[in-house]
Parts: structure tokens; C-alpha cells; sequence
């Protein structure tokens, strides 16, 4: 993967706090839902009640048997990837902001290699 390329999206605004916590995770979440639509589902609620500004409080992303997860908590993000088979939920680890994109982008790459649908949305995620 070194001379591949990768997703363009700066982990740092993941970590950070605040606004640029908000901006990396509306980013990631409009990425996905354009790269993958029928994989990803992106829940928003309103920032405050009565509101119409909405921010992303959690994205999943189901590749294959994988199925990755990040959540907006109150102070930070946690980011978990599970493993499904036949239904069946078989294992859930915590991940950090880098393993976790690094994960979600390696299931990606394999997938891509048997089927054009991956292909394209790895295309878009990276270009």
C-alpha cells in the first residue's frame, strides 16, 4: 500500500475537538454516503432542540463481514469494528481513528479486487 494512494482525509480532525472534530466527521460521513450508498447509513440529529443544523452522531459502513461503526459521543468519537458471520455477531473490537481507517480502506482494497461496484467506490473514496 505505500505508494498507493489513501484516504485524503487528515486523521488529526478526527482527534481534534470542537469544530474540526464536526467538519472531519461531516466530511467522512458525506465521503462514504457518495462512495459507498448502500453500505453506509449516516444517522444526524439536530445540533439543539428546535434546530435545523444537524450534526453526524453515527456512521456504518457494512463491508462484507465487517461491519465498522463510529459514534459521536460527548467528548470524542469511539470507533469499533464487528465481525459477522451468518448473521451472527462474532467479534467487536475498539479501534483508534488511524487503525480504524486503515481497516475500513484495506476491507475496501480486498473487496475491489473481485468486484467493479468496490472498485469505483474505492475510485471515488481516493480520488
Amino acid at each position: 500500500m505505500g505508494a498507493e494512494p489513501s484516504f485524503d482525509l487528515d486523521a488529526a480532525a478526527l482527534r481534534a475537538g470542537g469544530r474540526d472534530l464536526d467538519a472531519g466527521v461531516e466530511v467522512l460521513a458525506t465521503k462514504l454516503e457518495g462512495a459507498l450508498p448502500s453500505a453506509t447509513k449516516v444517522d444526524r440529529r439536530a445540533r439543539r432542540l428546535l434546530s435545523r443544523e444537524q450534526r453526524v452522531e453515527q456512521i456504518e459502513v457494512a463491508l462484507g463481514e465487517c461491519t465498522y461503526v463510529l459514534r459521536r459521543e460527548r467528548h470524542g468519537l469511539t470507533m469499533s469494528r464487528a465481525k459477522t458471520v451468518r448473521g451472527v455477531r462474532i467479534k467487536n473490537e475498539q479501534l483508534d481513528v488511524e487503525a480504524w481507517l486503515a481497516a475500513l480502506e484495506a476491507d475496501l482494497r480486498a473487496q475491489a479486487q473481485t468486484s467493479a461496484e468496490a472498485r469505483t467506490a474505492l475510485e471515488r473514496l481516493l480520488g
